[in-house]
Order: structure tokens, then sequence, then C-alpha cells
């Protein structure tokens, strides 16, 4: 059997992964082993993080929603729960957006929960 030569291949793996570290520091986007860890840690940071990017959206919406709804005299708590007596759908993200972009309508919710 003949012998099998796989430095085309081997190159074009190598050549892929300098390409994803460039502008990395030092022999980081240089070297192929280094480069090979900065990728997979990079790798795994963006995974881990775009997980936490929903945690800390969902925090900054409570934040909103709180602030807004203490402005009409009723807490956060108290107006989640209100809102799911009166049966009212919205997610934090919607009710988030309407306290900043239009505390009227925002307002007449926190009525509805009130009133519940």
């Amino acid at each position: 059997m003949s012998r099998v030569k796989g430095g085309v291949v081997t190159r074009r793996r190598h050549k892929k992964i300098l390409k994803m570290t460039k502008g990395q520091w030092g022999t980081k986007h240089r070297l192929f082993r280094r480069a090979n860890e900065a990728m997979m840690k990079s790798q795994w940071y963006a995974y881990r993080d775009r997980r936490n990017r929903r945690r800390d959206l969902r925090r900054l919406w409570i934040t909103r929603i709180n602030a807004a709804a203490r402005l009409s005299g009723l807490s956060y708590s108290r107006l989640m729960h209100g809102l799911k007596s009166a049966s009212v759908e919205l997610d934090r993200k919607i009710l988030a957006d309407l306290a900043v972009r239009d505390p009227q309508t925002f307002a007449s919710i926190v009525e509805l929960a009130k009133q519940a």
C-alpha cells in the first residue's frame, strides 16, 4: 500500500485556525498550537456569554420595569402579580420597551394590574 501525504489538508486546517485567531496578541495568531488553544478558549467564551447575555438582558428589563412601576406607585413584584391576575400576557422584554418608549401605554397597563 502506498504512503498518503496529508500536508495539503493539514495546511488548510492550520490556515483556517490562524485566520480565526487574527487579531490575537503575540504568538496566539502566529503559531498553530498557541492559536488553536486561543481559538478553543475564545469559542468557549462565546458559547458561555451567549447564555449570559440573555441573563443580563433579563436583569436590565426587570430593572427598567421596576423603575417605571415605582413611578406609578407600584413595586415590580406587585405589578407582575397584578398582570398575572389580570391575565395580561406581556413578557418582560415588551414591558421594558413600553416603559422606556411609551410611558402612557405602560401607565395604562399598570392601572390594569392595580385593578386586578
